[in-house]
């Protein structure tokens, strides 16, 4: 009987300590969306931006509906004047060392 208190007691504590606070997110090279919190109300536009970095892309957001349960919206493009043909044709010089 006690094995048994013992054991549900162990139990509910594991599935209680599941919940975690933080963000949701959700995206791939096009955009994304980012779940709003009042954790995420001042960091939103660099996760949006991290995310975008990894495909060489800048982030613009298109919507922030700031209640619980709403998202900000993002989309992920390349920058003005920027061409990944040639980017991908005439990679970046490496940089140049100075002699002290």
């Amino acid at each position: 009987m006690r094995l048994r208190i013992m054991a549900a007691v162990c139990g509910l504590a594991l599935t209680a300590s599941g919940a975690s606070a933080g963000y949701v997110f959700k995206g791939n090279d096009t955009g994304g969306i980012i779940s709003w919190s009042p954790e995420v109300a001042y960091t939103y536009k660099e996760i949006a931006a991290a995310h975008c970095f990894q495909y060489n892309k800048v982030a613009f957001i298109t919507s922030v509906h700031p209640q619980y349960g709403d998202y900000v919206g993002f989309v992920c493009a390349f920058p003005q004047g920027y061409d990944p043909v040639k980017a991908r044709a005439y990679p970046p010089l490496p940089p140049v060392r100075t002699q002290y």
